[in-house]
C-alpha cells in the first residue's frame, strides 16, 4: 500500500530532518509554543461559513426533536443512541456496527480522495480553537511576534488583566461546550435536570460537567495543537491513506524552487529563482507550526492558512496565484490532472454495499423487537387432552411512545395463555419486559416431536412482529 514514505521520494529537499522532528519541540525534548498569525483571505472567509454553520447545528441539534426523540444522542452509559429520531439499542447492535465500519470506511474514502480536509474545516478541534479561542486571544493578546513578546514581558497590571480576562473567556465557552456535549450524550433533559438540581441529586452527572469543562479548558488553553500532532488517530490514518494522487494542501516545488529572496540588484550569472520568494509567512500562519515547503506532513491540517497568506504575497509581487494550493504530486510534478482513482471507485464501492445492507436493515425494523425462548428445564406438560409447553419472551420497545401489545399465533388449533393476571403488555418507551406464557396444543395435533409455529405481536390488532420458535411434543 502506498503510504506517506512512497510520496517524500517525489519531493525534492536537501534536508529531511524535519521528519524525524516535531515543529513544536526542541532538541531537549521541550515543548515550542507557538504564535501563529491570523489568516485572511477568500478560503479563511469560506471556513468561517463553514464554523458558522458547523455552530448552528452544534447548539441547536439538543434542541431539534423528531417523533419526540433528540435528533442525535449517543448515552453510551445506557447504551442508547438515537439518529435522526430513531432510537437504537444493544439489541441494534448489527445495524449499529455496520454504521460505524460504514463511517470509517467513508473517513478512508475521503481521506484518499481529498486529504485531512475535514481537520481543517469541520473538526470540532479545529473550529473552536482557530476559530473562537485563538481570536480572542488575538483580541487581548496581540499575534504573532507581538504576542510573543507579551509573554515574555514581565508581570504588570496591564499583562495581568488581560491574562485574567481571557481565561474567564476561555472558562466560560468551556462550560458552554461542555453542557452541549453533555447534552450530545445523555440527552437536554437530562442535562436541565443536573444543573436545576442541587449537585448532591445526580453527582455523576454533575461531575461529568465539571470533568467535560476541564478538559476543554485544558485542551484549547494548553493542549492546543498537540490534539492534532500527536494524540488525534487521524493524524496517523492519513500516514497510511494519502497517495501521490490525493487531492491536499501542497507547495508547488517545481515552480517554486529555488527559493530566495527579490533583489533589486540581480547579477547577470545568478541563478534564477523560483516563484517563492522565501517570506517565511507560510510558517509564520500555520497552527501547527509546520514548513508546508517541506512537502506533504502528518501534522498538516489543510487548514488553508498558508494558502491565503502566500496568495496574497504572490499579488504583491506580481506572480501567479497557486504556489500554494489544493493539488496531488502527481499534479505538481507530472502535471497529470486530479482524477478518481481505482482504490477510490473500490472504496465508494464498498462504502455503498455497506448503506445498501443498512438500509435493508433499516426497511425491515420493527419498533418492537421479541426475543422468544423455551423456558430452560421445561420439554413439554400434558393436561388432559393437551399439550402445554412454556415460553419466556424478551420485549423492546423501540419507539418514545408507550406500546400496548398482545400475543397471537398461526396455528389455528392453538391457544395463548399468558401467565398473570393481564393479557394486555404495556412497555415503556426505551424499556423491555419479559412475558412468561404457555401454548397449548390439542394432543391429535401433535404429530412429530418438534412442530415449527409462529408467535406473533399485535399492536391495536395491527401485526409488529413475528417470531419463529418450535413446540416440543412427545416421540
Amino acid at each position: 500500500m502506498e503510504n506517506l514514505d512512497d510520496i517524500y521520494k517525489y519531493v525534492d529537499s536537501e534536508e529531511d530532518e524535519y521528519r524525524n522532528t516535531l515543529a513544536t519541540v526542541d532538541k531537549e525534548g521541550k515543548r515550542i509554543w507557538l504564535y501563529p498569525k491570523m489568516p485572511k483571505g477568500p478560503f479563511f472567509n469560506k471556513r468561517v461559513l463553514a464554523t458558522i454553520a458547523f455552530l448552528i447545528i452544534f447548539l441547536s441539534g439538543p434542541f431539534i426533536k423528531i417523533n419526540g426523540l433528540p435528533l442525535l444522542m449517543m448515552n453510551v452509559f445506557e447504551r442508547k443512541f438515537v439518529i435522526f429520531g430513531q432510537l437504537f439499542l444493544p439489541q441494534d447492535f448489527i445495524i449499529f456496527g455496520l454504521g460505524m465500519i460504514s463511517f470509517v470506511v467513508f473517513i478512508i474514502l475521503f481521506t484518499v480522495t481529498y486529504g485531512r480536509i475535514w481537520c481543517g474545516w469541520l473538526c470540532p478541534q479545529t473550529v473552536f480553537m482557530e476559530m473562537i479561542f485563538r481570536p480572542i486571544e488575538v483580541w487581548l493578546e496581540g499575534e504573532g511576534r507581538t504576542q510573543k513578546k507579551f509573554d515574555e514581558s514581565p508581570m504588570n497590571f496591564n499583562k495581568a488583566w488581560r491574562k485574567t480576562v481571557k481565561h474567564i473567556i476561555y472558562i466560560t465557552f468551556s462550560i458552554v461546550i461542555a453542557h452541549f456535549t453533555m447534552a450530545y450524550l445523555v440527552g437536554l433533559e437530562k442535562v436541565k435536570e443536573i444543573i436545576t438540581r442541587p449537585p448532591s441529586e445526580n453527582l455523576s452527572g454533575f461531575i461529568g460537567l465539571v470533568v467535560f469543562t476541564g478538559l476543554f479548558y485544558f485542551v484549547f488553553a494548553k493542549l492546543r495543537e498537540q490534539v492534532c500532532i500527536a494524540i488525534c488517530p487521524y493524524g496517523r490514518l492519513q500516514g497510511v491513506l494519502v497517495t501521490k494522487d490525493t487531492m491536499t494542501i501542497i507547495y508547488d516545488d517545481v515552480r517554486g524552487e529555488p527559493r530566495g529572496r527579490i533583489s533589486k540588484k540581480a547579477e547577470p550569472t545568478e541563478t534564477p529563482k523560483g516563484d517563492c520568494v522565501d517570506c517565511g509567512l507560510c510558517v509564520q500562519v500555520c497552527p501547527t507550526g509546520i514548513d508546508i515547503r517541506n512537502g506533504i506532513q502528518l501534522e498538516c491540517v489543510n487548514c488553508t492558512a498558508c494558502i491565503d497568506v502566500c496568495d496574497e504575497v504572490m499579488e504583491k509581487v506580481g506572480k501567479p496565484k497557486g504556489l500554494i494550493r489544493y493539488a496531488s504530486v502527481e499534479t505538481i510534478k507530472k502535471g497529470i490532472p486530479f482524477k478518481f482513482t481505482v482504490r477510490t471507485f473500490a472504496y465508494s464501492m464498498v462504502l455503498v454495499a455497506l448503506i445498501s445492507v443498512i438500509g435493508v436493515l433499516l426497511l425491515n425494523r420493527t419498533s418492537v423487537e421479541t426475543t422468544l425462548m423455551r423456558v430452560p428445564g421445561q420439554l413439554y406438560q400434558e393436561k388432559g387432552d393437551k399439550i402445554t409447553n412454556l415460553y419466556n419472551a424478551q420485549m423492546v420497545n423501540k419507539s418514545n411512545e408507550i406500546k400496548t401489545l398482545t400475543l397471537g399465533i398461526n396455528e389455528p388449533d392453538a391457544e395463548i395463555k399468558i401467565v398473570g393476571p393481564n393479557t394486555n403488555i404495556q412497555i415503556k418507551p426505551g424499556l423491555k419486559t419479559e412475558v412468561v406464557f404457555f401454548v397449548e396444543f390439542p394432543k391429535d395435533k401433535i404429530t412429530k416431536r418438534k412442530t415449527p409455529i409462529k408467535v406473533q405481536i399485535y399492536e391495536n390488532k395491527v401485526q409488529i412482529d413475528e417470531v419463529k420458535t418450535n413446540f416440543q411434543g412427545p416421540n
